[in-house]
């Protein structure tokens, strides 16, 4: 099951007869088990990663160190709720250290998510501060990277 799991989050475009050659199953049982893998909630759906840098598309990406104060009966989960029901908002992860939730946002402009983060996210009943980091460009995500093969070549060849 861990490598049919490692199969789908590597490459989720497979099919299911790619999916049970690799992780040595029938079909009908790799079908089975990703079935069963998404009614216990392991497998929650199927994204493709975008380099949108390379599209003719504008778009943001910025990560939010968001702090708050805990409910008293909820903790944090009432204000991850809050924060997760926002379209913009691609993740949040509660987090140890100096800040309480890392929140993933993306938008088709800078003023887009900055007026997220203002009107939205620091408005939230809890919310106690929050510092926004745009990421200015992609080098690796969920394992792939961003550069073609020819373009890494180019940065290790010595003349």
């Amino acid at each position: 099951m861990k490598k049919l799991l490692q199969l789908l989050e590597e490459d989720c475009a497979m099919s299911t007869a790619q999916l049970a050659a690799l992780a040595d199953m029938t079909e009908d049982d790799a079908a089975a088990a990703i079935k069963k893998l998404k009614d216990d909630g392991v497998l929650l759906g199927n994204k493709a990663i975008i380099n949108w840098d390379n599209s003719d598309y504008e778009y943001v990406t910025a990560l939010i160190e968001v702090n708050v104060t805990p409910q008293k009966s909820d903790g944090f989960d009432r204000i991850a709720e809050r924060i997760y029901q926002y379209d913009e908002v691609e993740s949040v992860y509660l987090m140890s250290g100096g800040f309480d939730f890392t929140v993933i946002i993306s938008g088709r402009s800078l003023k887009e998510v900055a007026l997220f983060v203002a009107r939205k996210l620091s408005t939230i009943e809890g919310v106690t501060g929050t510092a926004t980091h745009f990421i200015l460009k992609k080098y690796k995500e969920k394992h792939l990277i961003f550069e073609t093969q020819d373009q890494q070549q180019e940065r290790f060849t010595f003349d």
